[in-house]
């Protein structure tokens, strides 16, 4: 998405402001309320993005490596999962929203194209930043004025330069997660990846990535195995957790583990997530183990 976008000109006055106010209201109370809206959409979209992905099957771990018709897919699967998130049926357009007839718009890029159908209709716009990991979530009436003159072979048109000032926003440059392997510089990804089992490369994961959340999807990428639950047990000396046990290195499950977490200071971890530190205070390992967690000192 550009990052710098005109000043909206969308505030009372506006000819489309009071339609366009409403819609986003009731987006908005669909959604449990602003809080729960920017906790919900980038999540959704992380999830969108990395279903397509699909790295524990197919080894890619970027949007970059997608086919043309997947990145197509992922347009599609955001329309489905908003229209899930915010319990709106499918209407003549993508859905309806207070009785009118509305189109979902996704892009992974710079700007929207606009059906003709669409055109003089609200359209619900969706952007996800992959690189900055920023998105955005607006409201615009597709007014031909707002549009391109110029189209694609479809007949679709883009918002103009001029247009995106007639965009209401609801989230605007909003951070979502970030893909995981694009955070992680390139040479700790090649020593994760390159290790000869699953253990391996899960030990390698969990020493490289301390003090911060990883999503379950990533595990089972990095073991590539059926089982990679397993991985990440106890292994009668040679699992994930006794090879960085002897080196002090604790890996923790965020359903299981949340106070232990907690009460050492690491970022807070969703039910899905795994976390890994290095126990170096006494204290910490004195709480470990009261928590079943004992580990040598080092």
């Amino acid at each position: 998405m550009k990052q710098k976008l005109p000043q909206t000109q969308m505030a009372p006055g506006h000819p489309d402001y009071s339609r366009l106010h409403a819609l986003a209201e009731e987006v908005v109370t669909r959604a449990g309320g602003v809080l729960e809206l920017e906790r919900c959409f980038p999540a959704m979209l992380r999830d969108c993005i990395d279903a397509v992905i699909l790295t524990a099957k197919t080894g890619r771990r970027a949007y970059e490596d997608l086919e043309k018709t997947e990145k197509t897919y992922i347009g599609t699967r955001v329309e489905i999962e908003l229209r899930a998130l915010l319990g709106l049926r499918k209407g003549r357009l993508d859905t309806e929203i207070l009785g009118q007839d509305v189109d979902i718009k996704h892009t992974m890029g710079s700007n929207w194209m606009i059906p003709t159908e669409a055109v003089d209709q609200p359209c619900l716009l969706v952007a996800a930043d992959e690189p900055r990991a920023r998105c955005y979530l607006g409201l615009i009436v597709a007014r031909p004025a707002y549009l391109t003159r110029g189209q694609n072979k479809d007949a679709k048109r883009s918002i103009s330069a001029e247009g995106f000032s007639h965009i209401l926003w609801l989230l605007q440059d909003h951070p979502y997660p970030a893909n995981f392997w694009r955070s992680l510089p390139a040479p700790v990804v090649a020593q994760i990846v390159s290790g000869e089992s699953g253990n391996a490369r899960m030990a390698t994961l969990f020493r490289e990535v301390q003090a911060r959340p990883i999503p379950r999807d990533v595990v089972e990428a990095v073991a590539a195995q059926k089982d990679f639950m397993r991985r990440i047990r106890s292994d009668g000396g040679s699992g994930t957790r006794d090879i960085l046990g002897r080196e002090a290195c604790l890996i923790l499950e965020g359903r299981r583990d949340a106070q232990l977490i907690r009460a050492l200071g690491l970022p807070p971890c969703a039910a899905s997530e795994f976390i890994s530190t290095r126990l170096t205070d006494p204290e910490h390992h004195r709480l470990a183990a009261a928590a079943g967690h004992p580990v040598p000192a080092s």
